[in-house]
């Protein structure tokens, strides 16, 4: 068997599919994105085509091994983000090809079902009470909202409370048992988020998710020692390497890779086994496709640190399609009680409806994040 063509649609809301198709009809499906820099990871998906054509899909490792090895620069949210939707894509196929779910080539799952969370609140978070108790009464144990919008490097106190008292808010309509993802976004800097972190330890978070930009994840050390809740991270680190740094210098309590921008699942596997060295617990990012939604689940399945995973059913972002939009069968990915099973059917386990792909690819997307600024007129961290 040998790969022939690899094909991508630019997709709403936000996303890009991948199909990688042989010689001898089968194929497979991945998502490789950047939120926001669809078209410019579309490029890099087409660059590397030259090193898989004509190859052998099957070998997953060696592909993956000559895509990240064979340039000379490496690394970064476009190239890993490009590598990771051909490794999802990779692994679908040989899962189609040989009957078997990705789990089952990963090892056999270790659990049936994942504990998931669903979104509320925004990206400048308002009504996160009513939109939490939402949730709850659909069945889910635990939701994400975002903890503030614009924060200067040194800002009013009044900031903090303002975001401690959103996070009372959502505490008080939910109670005690429900778990809270609070995430910061990288909007918080070192001489804030010393404050801030210490306040919110009486609504007992689930975790508090980059409390500080990736670039200064050292002062973890100094602003989140003794912390009496986990704080998570991940999404914007594209390598096992720099998951390696974080671990061993013990500042951080959940890893959050994404499977559509650390590599795939071969790389997001490593980097979960890695973090179990550590006594961390994995949370894989995924506010993005039914594609990456279940690479993740897969990745979940076989990981005992695994303990809850995000998806983006509804979320703010998803404004022209949703998750399930693109799927034959929507069941793959229902949501039942908080939890989803583990995909159980050929690859991935989820079929997409290629005819509405190429539909909705003639909407495409042109989708960027906001750009806020502060009072001075200056950038702010969206």
């Amino acid at each position: 068997m040998k790969i022939t063509r690899l094909k991508t649609w630019q997709v709403p809301p936000r996303w890009l599919f991948l199909k990688i198709e042989t010689d001898e009809g089968c194929y497979g499906w991945g998502e490789p994105v950047v939120e926001g820099r669809a078209a410019t990871v579309e490029a890099a998906v087409h660059e590397l085509a030259d090193y898989l054509i004509g190859q052998d899909p099957h070998r997953i490792e060696h592909l993956w091994n000559t895509l990240y090895r064979a340039g000379f620069y490496r690394g970064g949210p476009i190239l890993m983000s490009a590598i990771a939707g051909i490794d999802q894509a990779l692994w679908d196929l040989k899962g189609r090809d040989l009957g078997v779910p990705v789990s089952q080539l990963l090892g056999g799952a270790c659990r049936d079902r994942m504990r998931m969370y669903a979104w509320t609140g925004g990206d400048r978070p308002a009504d996160v009470g009513a939109g939490a108790k939402a949730l709850v009464d659909k069945g889910f144990t635990a939701f994400k909202m975002n903890g503030t919008a614009e924060m200067a490097i040194v800002d009013s106190h009044a900031k903090v409370d303002d975001a401690v008292a959103r996070v009372a808010e959502a505490r008080d309509a939910v109670g005690p048992d429900v778990g809270i993802g609070i995430d910061f976004h990288g909007r918080v800097h070192r001489p804030m988020a010393k404050a801030l972190l210490r306040e919110l330890e009486p609504y007992h978070p689930m975790f508090v998710e980059e409390p500080v930009l990736p670039e200064h994840l050292p002062s973890l050390k100094h602003i989140a020692g003794g912390l009496s809740y986990p704080i998570a991270t991940g999404e914007r680190l594209h390598t096992r390497y720099q998951f390696r740094d974080l671990l061993a210098e013990g500042m951080v309590d959940i890893v959050q890779p994404d499977l559509s921008h650390c590599g795939g699942i071969s790389e997001g596997m490593k980097i979960a086994t890695l973090a179990s060295c550590f006594d961390v617990a994995l949370a894989p990012h995924c506010p993005l496709g039914p594609l990456t939604l279940a690479a993740s689940l897969h990745v979940d399945a076989v990981n005992h640190n695994a303990f809850i995973q995000e998806q983006s059913m509804g979320i703010h972002y998803n404004r022209d399609n949703d998750v399930l939009d693109y799927l034959v069968d929507k069941n793959a990915l229902s949501i039942t009680d908080g939890y989803c099973k583990i995909p159980d059917g050929p690859g991935l386990g989820v079929e997409i409806d290629e005819a509405f792909v190429e539909e909705r690819s003639k909407v495409g997307h042109r989708w960027r994040n906001p750009v806020w600024t502060h009072d001075d007129g200056s950038v702010a961290e969206w």
